[in-house]
This record gives C-alpha cells, sequence and structure tokens, in this order.
C-alpha cells in the first residue's frame, strides 16, 4: 500500500525570493507572491504545514492596476466603531502606501487563519528597488518555466 507523503516540519529547507513587480499588473505578482508563500512551487507541498519561502517584493510603487480598478476599486477599513469605516480608492492607496496594496492583496490570497498568519510574516514589500536582505542571498524569481507553446513546461 502507497502513502501520501507528508512533509515534517524539520524537513522543510526554506530559500528567499525577490519578486519584481515593475510594470506587472498586481494581481499577477500577488499571485506568484502566495504560490512562494504557500509552498506550491516544492514536491514537498503539505497543505496543513507552512513549506513556503520568504519573498520580497520590489518595485511596488510601479505596480500596475489595469482597466479603471484605480479609480472603481476601493479599499475599506473598519475601526469596530459605529461610523468607523474608512474608504480609500486604489489611486490614493497606490499613490500614499503602494507597499499596503500589494499586501493587501498577497494577504487575500493566504489561508485565512494562524497558519496563514505564519505565511504572512515570511513577506516583504518594498516601495523601490531597495532592500537590506542581501546577507540572504535571494534568488530572483522568473516565474515557473513556460514551453513555447505558452503553457507549463513538460517534464
Amino acid at each position: 500500500m502507497q502513502t501520501t507523503y507528508m512533509a515534517k516540519p524539520h524537513e522543510i529547507e526554506r530559500r528567499w525570493y525577490i519578486i519584481d513587480a515593475a510594470g506587472r499588473p498586481l494581481g499577477r505578482v500577488a499571485t506568484e507572491a502566495a504560490r512562494l508563500l504557500k509552498g506550491k512551487h516544492k514536491a514537498i507541498y503539505t497543505p496543513h504545514i507552512d513549506t513556503g519561502d520568504h519573498v520580497i517584493v520590489l518595485n511596488a510603487a510601479r505596480v500596475v492596476l489595469t482597466g479603471k480598478k484605480p479609480e472603481q476599486k476601493i479599499h475599506y477599513r473598519y475601526s469596530g466603531y459605529p461610523g468607523g469605516l474608512k474608504m480609500t480608492d486604489y489611486a490614493t492607496l497606490m499613490a500614499k502606501n503602494p507597499e499596503r496594496a500589494v499586501y493587501l492583496a498577497v494577504k487575500g490570497m493566504l489561508p485565512h487563519n494562524r497558519l496563514g498568519r505564519v505565511m504572512l510574516k515570511k513577506l516583504r514589500v518594498y516601495r523601490d528597488d531597495q532592500h537590506p536582505h542581501e546577507a540572504q542571498k535571494p534568488l530572483l524569481w522568473e516565474g515557473p518555466e513556460v514551453n513555447k507553446e505558452g503553457g507549463p513546461a513538460l517534464e
């Protein structure tokens, strides 16, 4: 009988990856970051264990929102008090705090439980192309290998 492999916490090897967000749509950058944070790019992926890597997102100020999203997409914050709902359109959010826009997009794609909160701690977002993590020797993430037809590469 064959059993399903489950990763053990001591078997997980964590790497650091850099994603350059300059000129790329916000959702595309966020899905790649969430995939790396969850560890879905690894063969040892186990849903109930954090097998993911550390992710550094650079150039958050140069990320692109397509269509009419800068004017129509709204970010809501609620303090919990009556009348405490604050609304900000993404044009203002991207101008004032583009790191928060990327952070929120990735947060929405991770599990909404304690495992997701642990994964989110491995995300670092920076406005420009400078970061203080050179000692970790981060690798530039180019995305999954793509064949000539545009689909995923076949091994």
